[in-house]
């Protein structure tokens, strides 16, 4: 009897189906788990916040280094991300040995390995000097190579990890089809959506390719802050796209990234209609976060707001609203909340309400987790400061990010064959710098001059009224050209530069204009005799400008964006080379 008894429930159990087994757990879970089982509910909430630093090491008793303490040492957020300090309108990059130093205090401080991040799009030195000065995504789409792109995602990699960085805030995936858009422009890669995808994965494969040198590397800024015209740090954005367009363009992209295994996706604080009818960011948006990202895409890692101190989400909720909405919507980690205890404690206070789950908070905490796990840091969080001279700024990357930045330079325009310049020494080049006081320029100054010692070189301040700008200009009347270069990304040239410009194209001397910025500034100057752009303004890509201007090296460039009126994606004249290369300078 006791045997058809178990026969019969056997075969009552087969009937309903059999439990499952539970599926098995990875070492990196399972330690994260472990991790997870000795936190209490606030270090578990605090590690889903990532507060900013500068790179630099405040003194001990400066309420600076006060504060760094008590969010690490007694407040136990998750992390920490590297900007950098902004003072008089310019930015100060950090120091490697310092930011190192400083990165080193804090590890030693936390119990739970801190998981630190930088916004490194073009390289490490977007934040840190003495780094590879790697050109903006937009020069990589102009070359046309999806190997640069590959080896940057390399040696982005290995310059984070010898800086005590593990999480890498890029590739940019938007796909910038809007010549208004005054805030991603030349970070994205270009307007064609299957090009900016395969510079992502591209990407992506070369940040994970050194198992030496784990990272995390982030898509942005979903669901594609391309199609924008206002910048999110100062207001709320908006995509004015069908959901259909969405699947065509914005986010191939993403789709890419999670293909090719990306860690992380950033949200972007901009309304998104065809997705979320509600008037609010995409990053306290479910719909945009759980259901598209996560149900419809697939997207199984970490989601990570845009700094939540941009006017695009902060002038909608409080710091700890939004903080709350963000989990709600499905992100894991906060960014850059302005107070990060406020935030732990909106998050805490709504768990204790009831509004957010201890599962769900667990469910972030656990992708944290693995994530510190996935880079080692359960095994190693300190770094070598004697070390970073084995990685940092070595003259064979320079000489390929030089290589990719003179590939980039595309030639839209070149009426009477102005471009290489018949008789530089009598050339006249117009800097517009921006501030006063900016770096920018120097490098292609230097170089013109080295080949052109009598060029009347000058800079010009976007400040000055038109006659102060006509002023240091001079009379041009005697100039075989004018070669002019703007640094702008934004979408127009400010305050009198504009009619400046339009007095000079209205003149008898032919003029170059040159953007090391935003390549869609030429459409607002129709009469320009030659038009260059280079799509970064990094310093590999003043040389590049240079070299071409003097015919010493082939433009090979093509847009990765359309012109409005003046040139369409795929455009750009090909010239060989004409001239030796300049001497090395001394």
């Amino acid at each position: 009897m006791r045997t058809l008894a178990a026969t019969a429930l056997l075969l009552s159990l087969a009937a309903f189906g059999a439990p499952k087994p539970a599926p098995k757990t990875t070492p990196e879970q399972r330690a994260a788990q472990s991790i997870l089982k000795s936190l209490n509910l606030h270090d578990r909430v605090a590690q889903l916040v990532i507060g900013v630093a500068y790179g630099d090491a405040p003194g001990s008793g400066t309420r600076e280094s006060q504060k760094f303490r008590h969010w690490v040492k007694d407040l136990h957020i998750g992390g920490l991300i590297v900007n950098n300090r902004v003072q008089y309108g310019l930015v100060r990059t950090a120091s490697p040995h310092t930011m190192v130093v400083f990165l080193n205090q804090m590890q030693k401080l936390s119990r739970v390995p801190l998981l630190v991040g930088g916004d490194f799009e073009r390289g490490a030195s977007m934040r840190v000097s003495d780094t590879t000065r790697f050109p903006y995504n937009m020069a990589y789409g102009a070359a046309r190579d999806i190997e640069a792109s590959r080896h940057e995602g390399l040696m982005t990699a290995r310059e984070a990890r010898a800086l005590g960085v593990q999480w890498i805030f890029a590739p940019d995936s938007d796909v910038n089809n809007n010549p208004d858009n005054p805030v991603i422009n030349i970070r994205s890669y270009g307007e064609n959506p299957e090009d900016v995808a395969r510079h992502v994965a591209a990407y992506i494969d070369g940040a994970h390719s050194d198992p030496k040198n784990p990272v995390l590397v982030t898509a942005k800024h979903f669901p594609g802050h391309g199609d924008t015209n206002v910048d999110s740090h100062l207001d709320l954005a908006r995509l004015e796209a069908s959901r259909e367009r969405m699947s065509a363009v914005e986010l191939k992209p993403f789709q890419a990234a999670i293909e090719h295994n990306v860690d992380s996706v950033m949200t972007a604080h901009m309304t998104v209609p065809a997705v979320e009818p509600s008037e609010i960011p995409a990053t306290v948006s479910a719909r945009v976060l759980t259901g598209l990202l996560r149900e419809e895409l697939g997207f199984k890692g970490l989601v990570v707001t845009d700094a939540m101190d941009m006017a695009g989400l902060a002038r909608q909720f409080s710091m700890g609203e939004a903080s709350v909405r963000a989990i709600e919507a499905g992100a894991d980690v906060l960014l850059m909340p302005p107070d990060p205890g406020a935030a732990i404690r909106a998050v805490l206070a709504a768990v204790g309400k009831g509004r957010l789950s201890r599962k769900r908070i667990d469910e972030s905490v656990q992708r944290v987790l693995e994530a510190k796990v996935r880079v080692g840091l359960n095994k190693k969080k300190l770094v070598d400061p004697d070390a970073l001279g084995d990685t940092l700024d070595s003259a064979e990357e320079a000489e390929q990010a030089q290589s990719v930045a003179d590939r980039a330079v595309t030639l839209v325009r070149n009426e009477g064959d102005l471009v290489p310049l018949a008789a530089p020494n009598q050339a006249c080049v117009v800097i517009s710098s921006g501030l006063r006081i900016s770096t920018f320029g120097q490098r292609m100054a230097e170089e013109f001059r080295r080949r052109a010692p009598l060029a009347r070189i000058r800079f010009v301040d976007n400040s000055l009224p038109g006659a102060a700008i006509d002023a240091a200009i001079g009379d041009v009347a005697s100039c075989s050209a004018i070669v002019l270069a703007t640094f702008t990304t934004n979408p127009a040239l400010n305050g009198e530069l504009a009619p400046f410009v339009q007095r000079l194209t209205d003149g008898p001397v032919p003029v170059a204009f040159v953007s090391l910025g935003n390549p869609y500034l030429v459409k607002d100057f129709p009469k320009v005799a030659a038009y260059l752009a280079t799509f970064s303004n990094a310093t590999p890509s003043e040389a590049s400008v240079v070299k071409v201007l003097f015919g010493e090296i082939p433009v090979t460039g093509r847009l990765p964006v359309t012109i409005p009126n003046i040139a369409q994606y795929g455009d750009g004249i090909q010239l060989p080379a004409k001239t030796r290369s300049a001497p090395s300078a001394n």
